[in-house]
């Protein structure tokens, strides 16, 4: 087999492979004569088929292996020949090949660049801390404690909010109908949970007072028989109570499961504050994205940028017919857009092939227990159907897959954090919001973020 490279330019290998014919012929013979071995054809003993009739049946079929193999062999023997580090699939074009004839194929690689390493412990970020205020903390107390309240009999008419105890029979065309009577039922007004209109009709409502209540059944009730049609209701008020909220104390603290109210405060600082730290994290790998991009500048693979704006743009055209164009878009020309994408796409892949280089020389892998942490993330997402995500990256190796280059990346990012300096500044949350808020209204990277994009498998940097 001859490798001859003919053209280097860049990252750009190019090669001209020749396989020669009798390479072919001995492959073909081998695979043949192995084949041989175990055919059983009518009118011969099992590996008794002469090897002329065999070559004659499946030497087509057996050919398409061989020439797999061969270009197969050309590509490992370019790649060893001059230790090259391919950065795609090598692209190969077959330009000659008869039977008895030399195989010959165009063989063009692109390999990664040469990366040199910034010292990252010269990189100097802030890290912000939200601090949730006081105040913030009140509306969530204040709801636990109307929902752990007790109700009290007042001689008022009934209000929005109040628990009125009623006895009813509803009725259509005049006649009971079954399951629309009940007695001494507690109905809280505001609460939504009879049909609409019935709730807002008993305010006003005293104790000891009659009413006839009229609604319609919504078309698309549960029971057939009633979907539609209107009805009366026949009502009764022995009581009106107004809810007293809970005092908030220890003692509520403890009805929610926690030992004080000083432990129940910190639970709700950490449910409010979830989003936050989320936010403050994205805005820090941004900053950091942002230092490492301005101080490396090396030459990227075309195929890699031309395949990462392919993907941007396929989501522009799909925001245009979803009717859902990014704002920073109106009143660009595409050509306009598509020179702003292709320098998002190099900065994209610039950054993701510096990650992945900074992970291979630091060792960085991703473990099962990364993995794991990675589903309960995405997990928590779903309130309610975590069960559903996790049984589905149980049975999706696809899905799992997905999830190792975000997971590798947040990985080579924390190990940046670590060697960086980072300063921590508090800052009020309503501030930080505002900041943030402040920030994506002026992101010249729209909706495609700021992160490098590690969609892509670098494991082969």
């Amino acid at each position: 087999m001859q490798v001859t490279e003919i053209n280097a330019d860049g990252l750009r290998r190019d090669f001209k492979v020749v396989v020669p014919a009798s390479h072919i012929d001995q492959k073909l013979t081998d695979k043949i004569t192995q084949l041989a071995g175990t055919l059983s054809l009518p009118g011969f003993r099992p590996g008794k088929v002469p090897l002329a009739m065999v070559r004659k049946k499946y030497s087509a079929a057996v050919m398409g292996e061989i020439l797999e193999e061969s270009v197969n062999d050309g590509i490992g023997k370019a790649i060893e020949a001059g230790s090259l580090r391919p950065a795609t699939q090598p692209k190969v074009e077959i330009t000659a090949f008869a039977e008895g004839q030399d195989l010959e194929f165009d063989l063009i690689v692109e390999v990664m660049p040469d990366i040199t390493v910034m010292d990252l412990a010269t990189v100097s970020l802030t890290r912000d801390v939200p601090q949730i205020a006081e105040a913030e903390l009140e509306p969530v107390l204040a709801g636990i404690a109307e929902r752990n309240g007790e109700a009290e009999t007042v001689a008022r008419p009934a209000e929005q909010g109040d628990v009125v105890v009623i006895d009813f029979v509803g009725k259509i065309d005049g006649e009971a109908f079954a399951g629309g009577a009940a007695e001494g039922y507690s109905l809280k007004l505001g609460s939504n949970t009879f049909i609409p209109g019935f709730e807002d009709q008993l305010v006003g409502q005293s104790a000891g007072g009659q009413t006839v209540v009229n609604v319609s059944f919504p078309d698309g009730y549960g029971n057939d028989k009633l979907a539609g049609k209107a009805a009366t209701f026949d009502v009764t008020v022995h009581e009106v109570k107004a809810s007293k909220p809970a005092a908030i104390d220890d003692e509520l603290a403890k009805k929610v499961g926690m030992e004080s109210l000083e432990a129940l405060k910190q639970a709700i600082r950490d449910e409010l504050g979830r989003d936050l730290t989320t936010a403050a994290r994205f805005k820090l790998k941004r900053a950091l994205l942002d230092v490492l991009a301005a101080n490396h500048d090396f030459p990227v693979p075309g195929s890699m940028v031309e395949s990462e704006f392919e993907a941007i743009w396929k989501q522009v055209e799909q925001g245009r017919t979803d009717g859902e164009t990014d704002p920073a878009d109106q009143g660009k020309s595409d050509d306009e857009l598509k020179a702003e994408y292709r320098t998002l796409s190099e900065r994209r892949v610039r950054l993701g092939l510096l990650l992945a280089e900074i992970g291979r020389v630091n060792s960085i892998n991703v473990s099962q227990e990364d993995l794991n942490r990675a589903i309960l993330a995405e997990a928590r997402a779903y309130p309610g159907q975590e069960h559903l995500v996790l049984q589905y990256y149980q049975k999706n190796k696809e899905a799992l897959d997905a999830l190792r280059a975000p997971a590798y990346e947040e990985k080579v990012i924390d190990f940046i954090l670590a060697q960086a300096q980072v300063a921590e500044r508090e800052v009020a949350a309503e501030a930080f919001r505002r900041e943030i808020a402040a920030q994506e209204g002026e992101a010249h990277d729209h909706e495609h973020g700021p992160d490098c994009g590690c969609d892509h498998d670098h494991s082969h940097a």
